[in-house]
């Protein structure tokens, strides 16, 4: 069941065990957001985000070690970022609404936004092209990304050159060259945009598939502190070079609780096979006990706004489309049965078959997309210049000569 985003003003006292004048004393401090109920009446309700936040901050302050453990497996922002905010059920670039960049900008504008602050493209970043790709057979398409990144870095002294905006500048070849290895190099870069290259390898005669591209890429950019962006903060850190921090992301990311999850929503399209079939899928999972892969974000308890807008831009463009009609009795199926909401990835995979796009094409458009925000994560940490380095509490055997300290 997902959580409510509203809270009552006895839910939220009732959450923080405070009396109704010390609610009051939070909302006018600014620590708990609270409007007027939708129903017209004198109520107000309070967001229960906030509160969940603010209960947390209360424990921590009782608790600090089991503050610090829980901040590492989720909810604790455990690194101070402007990248990125998800409240709300949206989701902001630097203050920018992620949706409303998708339907206005190019993804090398976003790439600019996230990586320098500012939605101008340097010239020379984009476009130029690359030297084929370095496609590798009998590897999955991350870890040929992984091979490609690893190659190019050897050949590319600059990436040493850790100053933020010469690394931003390393991250837009480093796009271009993922963007190669995705099209297998049939696409030549020169005056052509990202998604243009991807809809003319991946669906040569469907035009309109590259503004779905675009927006997803954009959608996809970045998602906050996830284990993938944490992870090439850590590379970063250390001083590493932004080829080494995104391949690192890319291994995250090509985890089975990540962005392959993909494939699980995959075979539960296939699975149902037709609308028809949808809700049965769903009711005998649920019988055995089994997840719903695609349903349901802990950070997106309303509904994931990146699906939302995947799903909307397919209707306006394939609306007779059958997976389009599929990824419809999922979700309703879903809501009917579990009252949860479909996930990007649902998105991804409806946008995929509708427009027969290559294998594994999900799982790579999100992680081109995800470049984006790792490449973004890597030139913050630079500029902080400081080692990300958590200490561990030790659970082990004691050694028997610090045993009676």
């Amino acid at each position: 069941m997902a959580a409510p985003s509203y809270l009552s003003a006895g839910e939220a006292r009732r959450e923080l065990g405070v009396t109704a004048q010390t609610l009051y004393a939070y909302v006018s401090r600014g620590m708990i957001r609270s409007e007027p109920a939708p129903d017209g009446s004198r109520t107000r309700r309070y967001h229960a985000e906030d509160v969940r936040r603010l209960k947390d901050r209360k424990a921590a302050r009782r608790d600090p070690e089991q503050a610090a453990r829980g901040a590492l497996r989720w909810g604790a922002p455990v690194l101070d970022s402007a990248l990125t905010l998800v409240t709300d059920g949206r989701i902001f670039y630097r203050g920018h609404d992620a949706v409303e960049l998708a339907r206005s900008r190019s993804v090398e504008q976003v790439a600019a936004l996230l990586w320098t602050g500012a939605a101008d493209v340097p010239h020379g970043w984009f476009g130029a092209g690359v030297d084929g790709s370095a496609g590798e057979e009998d590897v999955g398409p991350l870890a040929a990304m992984q091979i490609e990144l690893a190659r190019q870095e050897a050949r590319d002294p600059a990436t040493w050159d850790l100053r933020p905006e010469r690394a931003a500048r390393t991250g837009a070849r480093i796009l271009e060259r993922l963007t190669a290895v995705a099209t297998e190099g049939s696409v030549d870069g020169e005056a052509e945009t990202i998604p243009e290259r991807l809809q003319r390898a991946w669906a040569p005669r469907a035009p309109e598939a590259e503004p779905l591209l675009r927006a997803a890429m954009i959608l996809l950019a970045d998602h906050e502190l996830n284990v993938a962006s944490f992870t090439a903060r850590c590379v970063a850190s250390a001083g590493s070079t932004a080829y080494a921090a995104v391949s690192a992301g890319l291994g995250a990311l090509q985890g089975s609780g990540h962005a392959r999850n993909t494939e699980r929503v995959e075979a539960l399209f296939r699975e149902a096979g037709a609308p028809e079939g949808a809700r049965t899928v769903v009711r005998a999972r649920m019988r055995r006990g089994e997840p719903i892969p695609g349903f349901g974000h802990r950070l997106h308890p309303s509904g994931d706004p990146r699906a939302v807008e995947l799903l909307r831009l397919l209707r306006e463009v394939r609306p007779a489309s059958p997976a389009l009609a599929l990824a419809d009795a999922l979700v309703e199926a879903a809501e009917a049965l579990m009252a949860e909401r479909p996930t990007v990835e649902v998105a991804l995979v409806a946008l995929s078959l509708a427009f027969d796009l290559p294998p594994d094409a999900p799982l790579v458009l999100f992680a081109l997309g995800r470049t984006l925000g790792l490449v973004a994560h890597a030139v913050e940490q630079y500029r902080c210049g400081e080692a990300i380095r958590p200490r561990a509490r030790y659970t082990g055997a004691v050694p028997a000569e610090l045993g009676s300290r």
